[in-house]
């Protein structure tokens, strides 16, 4: 297993690397601006879940035979495209004038965000080209390599949980302080909008270059 030392360097690259936004970042930040908290945060455990997969299928050899499919990434690249373009319609569609929903609906309302923050990570497969890159560099060799990555991938979920929570608090704070009357709800839901369409821009237009860095992985 890695010794405390690579550890330490491998959290602080980590915190590094999670706490500069990418398109994660910025999916979960444009959710909690257009829904608010709760639904932000439903997003960012969706978007965590998918990385999560992700490491488990690195753990398992799955994630490289992906990376290694040009097939398989393209598909990946323009499904998570069609599917934030889908998003921001939505989004932009949205009036901003209905009202917060009570208890059970609220609840559905949670769950459908964390199914869409999941669909949109396990459609972006610069996350398993970003793994694949990133942790070999920290991984001792002349030892069982599953055991490490599902270390590793533990100590980055936690970082990248903490960071993108803290953004998620930042913005729904920012927008609740703007979104007073419902034309700022509507400009507030416009915003969340276009950063979907962004987001899927971004995926078309660096999707064909094979970078590993956070700003493309989430």
């Amino acid at each position: 297993m890695p010794d405390t030392r690579l550890l330490g360097v491998f959290a602080l690259a980590t915190f590094v690397l999670t706490v500069t936004p990418g398109p994660g970042v910025l999916y979960v930040v444009g959710r909690s601006v257009g829904d608010g908290r709760r639904t932000g945060l439903a997003s960012m455990l969706g978007i965590e879940t998918g990385e999560a997969v992700y490491i488990a299928g690195a753990a398992l050899g799955i994630t490289a035979l992906i990376a290694a499919s040009p097939v398989a990434l393209s598909v990946l690249r323009y499904g998570g495209a069609a599917y934030l373009v889908f998003l921001g319609i939505r989004a932009w569609r949205d009036t901003g004038e209905e009202d917060e929903a009570g208890g059970e609906a609220a609840g559905a309302s949670n769950w459908a965000a964390y199914g869409r923050g999941l669909v949109v990570q396990l459609l972006n497969p610069k996350v398993a080209v970003f793994f694949l890159a990133y942790f070999p560099q920290f991984i001792r060799s002349g030892e069982a390599v599953p055991p490490q990555v599902v270390l590793l991938g533990a100590i980055y979920i936690v970082i990248a949980m903490s960071v993108d929570t803290c953004y998620v608090l930042l913005a729904s704070w920012l927008a609740d302080r703007l979104a007073r009357t419902a034309r700022a709800r509507r400009r507030r839901a416009r915003i969340s909008a276009l950063t979907y369409f962004a987001l899927a821009a971004a995926a078309l237009v660096l999707g064909g270059h094979d970078t590993a860095a956070r700003a493309t992985a989430g």
